[in-house]
């Protein structure tokens, strides 16, 4: 047999011939064997599951001559005119195509004509959701009262975009995903009987590749064994469906782990060269390191790794990695790939993503890991902010008793000596941080404290995820809003008010023009429901007061432990102090009779 009829040939034709939908067969064969066939039926699933194939089935079985059988026989006149669509009674339609009230209409008009040929008149409406909402109206009233001769079988691959009352009206059945092992059986079967030699890898390769979908993987090995004859390789398989082989996924995995810069490019160029296209690379890039974190995190789970290949290479990959660094990397590569649909250079881009993962520190990692992004990482969670408020205040507290008591701020003379002076900085980098007027930290534009504290507020998280899509919703508004906009990254929100830092000042003083700012808080209304402000920050005054929070803590509790030279001045007795200064510190010794 020529290879070309492949599919054709490996039709389902019966209930047995389907793959992995057992529970949809058992449920329809117990209705016809009990004559409890519904008048309408709704199919739906992934593409190439079965649906239309198990609609023609079942219109066979509930017309078989020897029937209604559970299974049709396929050879009486009834089976083999439905088969070759002979049959006027077994009505075909595809609703992407005839999706109007006119076509619906004419259904109506002769569905109420009994069948000629056969028992049922059956009509089998594929993507159906294509109809019209006229053409759906149409339909309701034939489905609410149709006649008893008449089924309906509706197919759709997005059942959602269904009305309620034409879901209500049918019984429905979820075809699910055909899994790799049914699947690779199934290809194997095929093989054997058309006499191709064809190795498991190969088969495993192109059955991950179909995605669940039968059709798809027949289709692939009719593809294969076109170009390899009666044997077909993986290497072969890969090269006709324009994938990627284990080893490239291995070697590009391996220079990140090395951070080896130098053999990305090389590896990059070699995958161009051949062909492969860079969002497919981006993507399956992607699937690779979801399957190391998952391998990473799920070990024992079974559905885990379904592309892995070599098991034992690819736990010894997975052990390099830390969890927080793939979490970081899968999400580096996934902002790259939103880009990479609308870059002039796309190999470029793929390459700079690449980079940036050798590149990526463990410190970023674990700062993408928690939630956060490498600009406001250093934010503290709210309860620990108002910890570190109440520390600063005991130290301002204990810093005015201090002056009260003769002591004076940090850059002047006084009594106290150098502690003091060292405790009046440590205070003014302390006010510093939380935007206060002292101190040599740089100060930011706005008041940051209400946006450190919230920085870490899962509601803000949930903001951050809808980026993308105030991004998107300002380039349709106005993309050159757009391209200054993209500069800038959200930080932290609070108030009624999303704080926005920008790396380049032109980009931030462009965007707080009020033309560009209304557009952007009117796309933010649009996209996430409420009225928010646009405010922006520098990133590095961001930087700066983040890591000021986070070292704030560390500093309050080493002033209150460590003693201060005035402390310990302040607990001994005037007359030590007066023979101090009398005979100098060399000469006094303090001993205590106790």
């Amino acid at each position: 047999m020529s290879h070309i009829a492949l599919y054709r040939a490996w039709r389902p034709q019966t209930f047995r011939d389907m793959v992995g939908q057992q529970h949809i067969i058992q449920t329809l064969q117990n209705a016809i064997r009990e004559q409890r066939v519904s008048h309408a039926y709704l199919f739906n699933g992934p593409r190439g599951t079965g649906k239309t194939s198990a609609a023609k089935i079942l219109a066979k079985a509930v017309n078989c001559e020897r029937g209604p059988a559970a299974e049709p026989c396929n050879e009486c006149d009834a089976c083999i005119g439905i088969t070759a669509g002979h049959i006027m009674d077994v009505i075909e339609i595809d609703a992407a195509s005839n999706r109007g009230i006119d076509e619906i209409r004419d259904i109506r008009d002769k569905v109420r004509y009994a069948p000629s040929e056969v028992r049922f008149k059956v009509y089998i409406i594929d993507e159906v959701h294509m109809l019209t909402a006229e053409a759906f109206n149409a339909l309701l009233k034939t489905l609410e009262e149709p006649p008893g001769h008449v089924i309906f079988i509706l197919a759709t691959t997005e059942p959602h975009k269904l009305p309620a009352t034409i879901i209500s009206r049918c019984q429905r059945f979820d075809f699910r995903q055909v899994s790799l092992e049914e699947q690779s059986e199934r290809l194997l079967e095929i093989c054997r009987s058309e006499g191709i030699r064809a190795d498991e890898d190969a088969i495993s390769y192109i059955a991950r590749l179909s995605e669940g979908g039968m059709r798809d993987a027949i289709s692939l090995l009719e593809q294969v064994s076109a170009f390899g004859g009666e044997t077909i390789t993986l290497e072969a398989a890969i090269d006709v469906t324009g994938g990627m082989a284990a080893d490239h996924f291995y070697q590009l995995a391996e220079a990140v782990k090395d951070r080896n810069v130098a053999a990305v490019m090389p590896l990059v160029e070699r995958l161009m060269q051949a062909g492969k296209s860079a969002d497919k690379c981006m993507e399956n890039l992607i699937y690779y390191f979801r399957d190391l974190l998952v391998l990473k995190l799920a070990p024992q789970g079974g559905a885990a790794t379904e592309r892995v290949v070599d098991p034992q290479r690819f736990q010894a990959m997975a052990d390099a990695f830390t969890p927080d660094r793939l979490f970081a990397m899968i999400d580096t590569l996934n902002r790259y790939q939103v880009e990479l649909k609308h870059a002039a250079q796309p190999q470029t881009l793929f390459e700079v993503a690449l980079m940036k993962l050798c590149t990526l520190s463990e410190g970023q990692a674990r700062e993408g890991a928690s939630g956060g992004n490498a600009s406001d990482s250093a934010g503290a969670p709210s309860a620990e902010i108002g910890r570190l408020r109440q520390q600063i205040e005991v130290l301002e507290r204990k810093l005015e008793q201090a002056l009260k008591n003769g002591i004076a701020v940090a850059g002047q003379p006084a009594e106290g000596g150098g502690a003091a002076r060292q405790t009046g900085t440590r205070s003014n980098a302390v006010r510093s941080s939380f935007g206060g007027s002292s101190g040599g930290m740089a100060r930011a534009s706005v008041k940051l404290d209400k946006y450190l504290a919230e920085a870490q507020n899962p509601a803000f998280n949930a903001f951050r995820m809808k980026w993308n899509d105030v991004l998107q919703g300002v380039k349709d508004a106005k993309i050159t809003v757009h391209a200054w906009l993209k500069d800038g990254e959200p930080v932290a929100a609070a108030e009624g008010a999303v704080l926005v830092a920008f790396k380049n000042t032109m980009h931030r003083e462009t965007t707080e023009k009020p033309a560009n700012r209304e557009i952007i808080e009117k796309v933010m209304y649009d996209v996430l429901g409420e009225q928010l402000r646009l405010v922006t920050v520098m990133m590095k005054d961001w930087q700066a007061a983040a890591a000021g929070a986070s070292q704030l803590q560390s500093e309050a509790l080493q002033l209150e432990s460590e003693p201060t030279e005035a402390s310990e001045a302040a607990s001994q007795p005037i007359w030590v102090e007066e023979a101090v200064k009398l005979f100098g510190e060399d000469l006094v010794v303090v001993k205590d009779n106790d």
